[in-house]
């Protein structure tokens, strides 16, 4: 009869003791450790010695740090069984303030080791990387080129170990300082050590904390991350792109749209008529146009009033009546217009035409009433200020050419369209549409000046 199937076989500390205090120091690492450390007196201690000497002496009690991950706690990562066998803070001082982070090694007999890091609720698992990077420059700046991908510095700094525990495949001791530089690829981090011997290279990949909880089976909940990580993933990524794409197919549309609108749009002129008005005519100004015919669906009327005026301004009552019904549509429209030189040169101010739209005028026989008004001037005016008065005019000599009229007198002209194509509804419905992706670029840009105002490259107000 066949044995049963087993799995590899469970990995067991031994313990010896610690030469300072006498206490148990345990080994999760096999022959892989370098350094330990006792944990009741925190004695750095050489693990390649039998007797454990001393490498360092007992780290000060108030440098104590409580890892959030306790060492000989196992877990299952990418499928393998991982075991934390060590843990360091190291850190970095920057005008009088030092930032620390957490590092957690851990081990598995069939795969060596790899590393957990924390800084303040931000968690990275991190493998070492064998080949090199290859070392590139944007503008000013480095970066390094690194399986297909471009990774922009992000930092650089001697970090400092503040404590260590549990044991290491490498000597360590706090105190201990390199040259740490980060290059970032969200989610991904590039990350060198340089010392006086070596230097070594490894990758991290930002990790949500809860899913490291999960996989260690830890208690309670992970802390909340704060503020935005080097390479944390921006939650907008990939996402301004494709709206912007979005954008522009639903543009594309109204564009469609729009082109239909104008294409089944007759734009008929019903009534084109020129007339004149001036302050000297006696009797009374207003008159009605000759009967005009509108055919077709229920839709716009378009007025246009077209004149030569200059440096005045003219007020036309207007009354569109239907012969047939009685039916009044009663508007009107202000034209004024105002021009001249000043001492930063030419200027004007206001047109010589106004349009109204008279929305849903059905099919039918009409005339229109018009009723024009205005004030005399015969020399133009001083530059007016916005939200003024009309100014009072001063005399100079005119601007206007000899073949037009004195301004006193107004020539005009009136035209009337039926079914006309407008396109005020694509232009709202387009700033409309742009809302969404513009709020988008600007939170994605948000979280990247977040992100890189703690670098070595803030942005600034000119970009970064």
């Amino acid at each position: 009869m066949s044995s049963p199937l087993v799995g590899p076989p469970v990995v067991k500390a031994k313990a010896l003791y610690c030469p300072n205090c006498g206490g148990p120091v345990e080994f999760r690492g096999f022959g892989y450790a370098v350094t330990v450390v006792c944990p009741q007196c925190l004695t750095v201690l050489d693990a390649s010695s039998p007797l454990l000497q001393i490498v360092q002496e007992a780290q000060k009690e108030q440098a104590r740090r409580t890892p959030l991950i306790p060492l000989g706690q196992r877990g299952k990562w990418g499928g393998t069984t991982w075991e934390v066998i060590g843990f360091q803070t190291r850190g970095v001082e920057e005008d009088g303030v030092i930032y620390e982070w957490e590092e957690y090694l851990l081990f598995n007999p069939y795969k060596g080791f790899r590393y957990l890091t924390n800084y303040e609720g931000h968690w990275n698992f991190v493998v070492p990387v064998e080949s090199l990077p290859v070392r590139r420059a944007v503008g000013s700046r480095p970066a390094v080129f690194f399986e297909g991908n471009l990774y922009r510095h992000f930092s650089g700094a001697q970090a400092i170990t503040s404590f260590v525990l549990g044991e290491f495949p490498w000597r360590v001791k706090a105190g201990d300082e390199v040259l740490a530089d980060d290059f970032v690829y969200p989610p991904f981090v590039l990350s060198s050590e340089t010392t006086s011997q070596e230097v070594t290279w490894s990758r991290g990949v930002y990790t949500p904390g809860s899913d490291i909880w999960k996989a260690f089976a830890l208690p309670g909940s992970a802390p909340r991350p704060v503020g935005v990580y080097l390479n944390q993933p921006s939650p907008f990524g990939g996402r301004v792109g494709g709206i912007w794409g979005v954008f522009a197919l639903m543009l594309l549309a109204l564009l469609v749209i729009a082109i239909m609108f104008g294409v089944l749009s007759s734009g008929d002129t019903v009534l084109d008529e020129h007339y004149h008005y001036s302050v000297a005519d006696r009797g009374e100004p207003s008159f009605v146009t000759k009967e005009f015919e509108i055919e077709g669906r229920t839709s716009n009327l378009e007025v246009s009033i077209k004149t030569n005026l200059i440096n005045n301004w003219a007020y036309f009552n207007l009354t569109l009546i239907n012969e047939g019904t009685g039916d009044a549509f009663d508007f009107g429209r202000e034209v004024s217009y105002y021009a001249g030189t000043d001492s930063d040169g030419a200027w004007s101010e206001g047109g010589q035409s106004s349009t109204a739209m008279v929305p849903r005028v059905p099919a039918g026989r009409y005339y229109l009433r018009v009723e024009p008004e205005m004030e005399g001037s015969e020399t133009p005016p001083e530059k007016p200020v916005a939200g003024a008065a009309k100014p009072t005019p001063t005399p100079r000599p005119p601007l206007v050419s000899k073949r037009l009229p004195l301004p006193k007198t107004v020539y005009y002209e009136i035209v009337l369209r039926h079914d006309v194509a407008t396109y005020g509804w694509f232009w709202v419905a387009g700033l409309l549409l742009l809302i969404p992706p513009i709020f988008l670029t600007i939170r994605a840009k948000s979280f990247e000046t977040r992100r890189w105002s703690a670098s070595d490259y803030p942005p600034t107000s000119g970009g970064g």
